[in-house]
């Protein structure tokens, strides 16, 4: 099909309401060139997965993964200035509780992950809304510098860990043949509506003041999250051994997924966390001090602001962008050119200036975070099956939220040390430039296993 057939196709897709049985096979895995390849024995047509209730899985997936954002870096920057104010801490006590708490957090995801294979999305989305809702009701109480560095544990585990992780495995079930375009579309709807978080929790402190704000997003998160995981999951009320339509879950071996301690031995799952790590430590940490960075470099706190939205674009565009792509061309270097826009980010942010320089750093930044998302989130059930997904998906956002805890301290003691954030920036590029090359590597350790 010619290069405008196949834009037609994807653009049909969007507006598709009926079509083929979904496939009831379960997943199987592959090297990067057989990710999205088609063939012209392929059983199932590229409009199925979505025609036959993959859309409405993808929606409810986006918006959980949206609605973590109180326990996202985005989310949380909003209230640090109240916690300083009002608990009377600094802003050193407040950014070494968020490391405190990110870390302790993550300590637990691996497990999460475990849960989520033996329990499946279903009920352990319902679990973690509901603690995630009660996390978010103790934030209204904090009062002191130990019960913050707790409470940033609970939000941080449950939102940014635990419901992203279950959102990121539910997408990847429900989709094998399109599975590239449907994570693209994950990543530019949860983006768009993300930017969306802070704007919103503004409009609550104004409203109600900090502390009722954090009220609010509790009731919000158990009036949503949780039904959407009772209700809109019905289809996939196992786990991540069956698949939509399956009656039953295939023994492991068939379809040869990896286990996590068979994964955590191949180079392939390294060059997937060490491109993860990379992108959570440096995009959070130029995000954390986005606003400071700007104001050396002359921007103003409202214009700096305003920057997110190219960053969202980049990101939208790409994650888009690439998921279409992948799934006719493979993913098996989006990865490294994810590192690539990372770098470009750094150096940009090493000569930051208003105008066009500032524009191209958050397109850069932005457009990183969508190819990397799509990229892994495509490439890790590819190379380690379905079967113990959650396990293996768990480790790797202990790795990314651990790696996201450091970054904002290490960006920070880097301008410390060069008295700006221009060299510092500078410096880190050497960290997304480290993890590209070795992103470029073969594995030989990993198995080819075909669909039929």
């Amino acid at each position: 099909m010619p290069s405008a057939g196949r834009l037609a196709s994807f653009l049909e897709e969007a507006g598709v309401v009926g079509g083929a049985g979904r496939q009831t096979a379960a997943v199987t895995v592959g090297t990067s060139s057989d990710v999205g390849s088609g063939g012209t024995d392929d059983v199932t047509t590229p409009r199925s997965e979505f025609a036959s209730g993959g859309w409405i899985i993808l929606a409810w997936a986006s918006i959980t993964a949206a609605l973590t954002g109180p326990g996202q870096t985005i989310g949380v920057s909003v209230f640090i200035d109240f916690f300083v104010d009002d608990l009377s801490l600094s802003r050193s006590q407040v950014s070494g509780a968020y490391l405190v708490g990110t870390l302790a957090g993550a300590a637990a995801l691996p497990t999460i992950g475990k849960l989520v294979d033996g329990r499946g999305v279903r009920v352990m989305q319902v679990i973690i809304g509901a603690l995630f809702a009660a996390a978010l009701v103790n934030m209204s109480f904090v009062n002191g510098l130990v019960w913050l560095a707790i409470g940033f544990a609970g939000i941080r585990f449950l939102g940014q860990g635990s419901l992203t992780l279950v959102s990121n495995v539910t997408v990847a079930l429900s989709f094998t043949r399109q599975r590239g375009t449907a994570i693209g579309i994950f990543s530019m709807v949860t983006s768009g509506l993300m930017a969306l978080v802070p704007v919103a929790l503004n409009a609550t402190i104004d409203g109600v003041g900090w502390r009722d704000a954090w009220l609010y997003s509790a009731g919000f998160i158990a009036l949503t999250v949780v039904p959407i995981g009772w209700f809109g999951l019905r289809s996939l009320p196992t786990g991540t051994t069956v698949r939509r339509g399956t009656e039953a879950p295939p023994p492991v071996a068939s379809d040869g997924s990896f286990t996590r301690s068979e994964a955590v031995r191949t180079r392939s799952f390294w060059m997937l966390a060490s491109v993860s790590a990379a992108a959570g430590m440096l995009g959070t940490a130029l995000n954390f001090h986005q606003i400071d960075l700007m104001g050396e470099a002359g921007i103003s706190a409202s214009s700096a602001a305003t920057l997110f939205i190219p960053q969202v674009l980049g990101s939208t565009l790409a994650g888009l962008f690439v998921g279409y792509l992948s799934d006719r061309l493979g993913t098996r270097y989006v990865p490294s050119a994810g590192m690539a826009l990372l770098v470009i980010a750094h150096l940009v942010a090493g000569v930051m200036a208003p105008g066009a320089i500032a524009i191209i750093y958050a397109v850069a930044l932005g457009g990183m975070g969508g190819a990397v998302r799509t990229g892994v989130g495509t490439l890790l059930p590819s190379w380690f099956g379905t079967g113990n997904l959650g396990s293996i998906q768990g480790l790797l956002t202990f790795l990314n939220v651990v790696a996201s805890a450091v970054g904002p301290v290490l960006l920070a003691v880097a301008q410390t040390g060069f008295g700006s954030y221009g060299p510092a920036a500078a410096l880190l590029a050497v960290i997304p430039g480290a993890a590209l090359l070795f992103s470029l590597g073969t594995d030989s350790n990993r198995r080819e296993i075909i669909s039929e």
